[in-house]
């Protein structure tokens, strides 16, 4: 089976196309940079060049949907919804268009958990309203209304994917910063945080993706992802700490203390990624799909800092 990843040359993208080729699958990846990988041919192309895909889509019969403009790549508009929008929900649905008339089979959406919502007292289920907050998940919870107009307009099966933060070797954004604390020994004053995060990693996220690539049941389906594991960011520094070997250098600050003293210097943002809970319940994943996360987060966790494939 030929299979097109875009973004091929992103954080998930990478690890998607190595896995992809392991399993014996035809792996076409569709960057915007240069990009080589041993058994992957490889299409240039950004989402708004998308029309040029249309001869290499013919002998494609799934599509993993990774590109998309993420939180740390926005540019500082007034207004970031319109660029979230245009890249992230049009760009998106201009490609499934264009993959059902090039007879593509599935089309499969890396969405968000922040279509769920960014903070909850229980865990986020697939049945829940959503209740997107800021306009990077706004924009990927209208490509997912727009994916399943597609779908029932074209006959294309789309299946969405609904990561909560996806940790591995080369991560960005939070959780590279958290990696560097903890490298650095930098006494942090998390020692006292009895919050609950669902965290995947890239390992069990793209053995995830490869599973929903043709088992039958998947077909128009959303899923929520994760480790099957929740942790506190206090237990979550201490499992970094102790993959590289380091001490962790925890104070025990009372999280109320460290709510309040964040909001005075405008940091309530990065408080409440680190205090507040974000649970996902993938208790349908498992079942739809007979799946469950083959990797332990210690294991996934070592691995960030062992990976000798990296």
């Amino acid at each position: 089976m030929r299979i097109l990843v875009t973004g091929a040359s992103g954080f998930i993208g990478n690890f998607l196309c190595r896995e992809l080729v392991t399993r014996g699958y035809s792996v076409l990846a569709m960057a915007r940079s240069h990009f080589e990988l041993d058994g992957v041919e490889t299409v240039r192309a950004s989402l708004s060049e998308v029309e040029l895909l249309s001869e290499v889509l013919r002998e494609v019969e799934c599509i993993v949907h990774l590109a998309g403009l993420a939180h740390q790549t926005a540019s500082s508009n007034v207004d970031p919804l319109p660029e979230f929008r245009a890249i992230n929900c049009d760009a998106t649905l201009k490609l499934a268009r264009q993959a059902s008339a090039a007879g593509v089979k599935r089309f499969i959406f890396i969405s968000s958990i922040g279509v769920n919502g960014n903070i909850n007292t229980r865990p986020f289920k697939s049945s829940d309203e959503p209740a997107p907050i800021g306009p990077y998940a706004q924009s990927k919870w209208e490509a997912e209304q727009g994916l399943r107009t597609i779908q029932q307009e074209l006959g294309i099966d789309c299946v969405v994917i609904r990561p909560p933060l996806v940790y591995g070797p080369g991560a960005p954004g939070n959780f590279g910063s958290l990696l560097r604390w903890v490298d650095r020994g930098l006494p942090l004053p998390l020692g006292a945080v009895h919050n609950k995060r669902s965290l995947i990693s890239v390992y069990n996220l793209t053995d995830l993706i490869a599973r929903c690539i043709d088992h039958p049941a998947a077909a128009n389906q959303l899923f929520l992802a994760g480790d099957g594991e929740d942790l506190s960011t206090t237990a979550l520094l201490r499992g970094v700490a102790e993959a590289m070997d380091r001490p962790s250098r925890l104070i025990p600050v009372p999280a109320v203390l460290l709510g309040v003293a964040a909001r005075l210097f405008g940091k309530g943002a990065i408080a409440q990624r680190l205090l507040g809970s974000l649970q996902v319940d993938i208790s349908k994943t498992r079942e739809v799909l007979s799946w469950n996360p083959p990797v332990s987060v210690k294991d996934g966790l070592r691995r960030c800092i062992r990976d000798p494939s990296v």
